[in-house]
């Protein structure tokens, strides 16, 4: 288990240990990223990645943590509002924007989910708990909107999120392949209309 450090020095160290894994990760995957390469880009030793982390699975899984407080972020400004149409809306196309703006690299847990997902079982229960975590947002303000009356009484927050969220994977993995927007503007929009169904209002 990783071992969070106790000084603002042993904080940037683990910080730039983390980060500089991701970011190779992020180009080389999983089995392309091997510690010697975590330690060069990082420029630190052996014993310093050690004294943090157990093993390489170990600084994955704090990989996992990094890139998701990441994605939360980034999302910050309408992520805990999507109680309404317009909200929901500006949320799906903050993420046309984003995908757009980085060059369309995919979605980093997705990415992660698809290369860890039958090979390490804690990594696997990081990004279920992950995606779990982040569909509660959506799921949460669904409910807000079905107990004011905006949804139809047997609109289920929780399947409706789980659309969503195949949607936008769907759709980034697209964007990602096509490096061309319109798979995940297309997905987004569909996903919206299936929500816009469940409207109390028809």
């Amino acid at each position: 288990m990783s071992r969070e450090p106790s000084t603002e020095r042993g904080r940037r160290s683990r910080d730039r240990i983390v980060e500089s894994a991701a970011e190779l990760i992020a180009g080389r995957g999983v089995e392309g990223t091997g510690i010697d390469h975590v330690l060069a880009a990082a420029g630190a030793s052996k014993s310093q990645l050690y004294h943090y982390f157990t093993d390489k699975d170990d600084l994955i899984r704090a990989v996992i943590a990094r890139r998701f407080d990441q994605i939360i972020s980034a999302q910050a400004p309408v992520l805990s509002h999507l109680d309404s149409w317009e909200a929901i809306r500006q949320w799906l196309d903050l993420w046309v924007g984003m995908s757009a703006e980085m060059g369309h690299p995919g979605c980093p847990i997705g990415t992660l989910a698809s290369e860890l997902a039958n090979r390490d079982e804690a990594a696997r229960g990081d990004l279920a708990a992950c995606f779990a975590a982040w569909e509660g947002y959506l799921i949460a303000g669904l409910t807000r909107m079905k107990q004011r009356g905006d949804l139809a009484p047997h609109a289920q927050p929780r399947q409706l999120a789980i659309a969503v969220f195949a949607s936008l994977q769907g759709g980034l993995l697209l964007a990602k392949t096509d490096k061309d927007a319109e798979p995940l503007r297309v997905a987004l929009d569909a996903a919206y209309s299936h929500l816009r169904s469940f409207s109390a209002s028809g």
